[in-house]
């Protein structure tokens, strides 16, 4: 039987709990499939895509990868189409391109009982900013403000929102906030804003909800004082179980053969 490969590429990438999470997984599902990292950068990528052989099944993006695997990707899935970020590469006869971290934020928040919110603030203007301006969007927001350094930087999410019906602002982190239900911070690990900006965003923010995981608390969800922080650990298991069942049977929406159990396994190593 020919091996199975799959692998995390990213840059950095050696703190990724990935290759722990997909091992677990594979382990209760009894499938004997190798899952590594590598760390490749936006220059390297191409090679690097182009010289894996046929024992490669696929492939998990993380930055700054996800546009560059959208390029790649002859075909796409919807939530990849939107945000013009894949996160997830099956090596088929056609590379199949996926963006599971809006079903990851979807899946993590509803874990905690958020299944409906009305205003939300995304803080940051990048590739997983739209993820989260779509995940808000599935669960019902009506209107979304995104917080950056350089607030032009977030003409592309304001297109993406109003083309999804949602009502759209812009502005700078320092800006005066008004009350929101959820904000979600999808600003890099290790990213902090000063105490006087975190502070003002915290009291009027709502739920936080920060991608960031490692360390935790963030800098964010300890200065936060205006309702729970979620770490983004759970985004990182759910988008995980979501590209299982993707390199299982190429469908993200399809749970994969005792998925509870398989989910339990991977909570055990986070």
């Amino acid at each position: 039987m020919t091996p199975r490969h799959l692998a995390v590429w990213g840059d950095p990438i050696a703190h990724s709990k990935s290759p722990r999470l997909h091992a677990a997984a594979y382990g209760v599902l009894g499938l004997d499939w190798e899952y590594t990292r590598r760390q490749v950068d936006e220059d390297g990528f191409g090679d690097a895509l182009a010289s894996l052989d046929g024992s490669w099944l696929g492939l998990s993006l993380t930055m700054p990868l996800k546009e560059q695997a959208h390029r790649a990707a002859a075909v796409r899935d919807r939530h990849a189409e939107l945000t013009g970020a894949v996160n997830t590469l099956l090596l088929a006869d056609v590379l199949q391109g996926f963006n599971t971290d809006v079903g990851g934020i979807v899946d993590a928040l509803g874990q905690h009982g958020l299944v409906d919110v009305d205003r939300v603030r995304v803080l940051g203007a990048g590739a997983t900013a739209a993820s989260a301006v779509v995940a808000c969007v599935e669960l019902g927001a009506r209107s979304i403000e995104v917080r950056a350094r350089r607030p032009e930087r977030a003409a592309t999410l304001i297109a993406l929102g109003e083309r999804l019906g949602v009502d759209m602002t812009a502005d700078a982190f320092d800006a005066d906030a008004d009350q929101v239900d959820l904000t979600v911070a999808t600003l890099p690990s290790g990213s902090a804003l000063d105490h006087v900006t975190a502070a003002r965003l915290g009291e009027r923010g709502g739920v936080l909800f920060d991608v960031a995981y490692s360390p935790w608390p963030s800098a964010l969800a300890t200065a936060w004082t205006g309702g729970q922080a979620i770490s983004g650990e759970g985004m990182l298991l759910w988008q995980a179980v979501r590209q299982i069942r993707i390199f299982v049977h190429g469908d993200p929406t399809a749970a994969v053969p005792g998925e509870d159990a398989v989910v339990a396994a991977m909570r055990a190593v986070l």
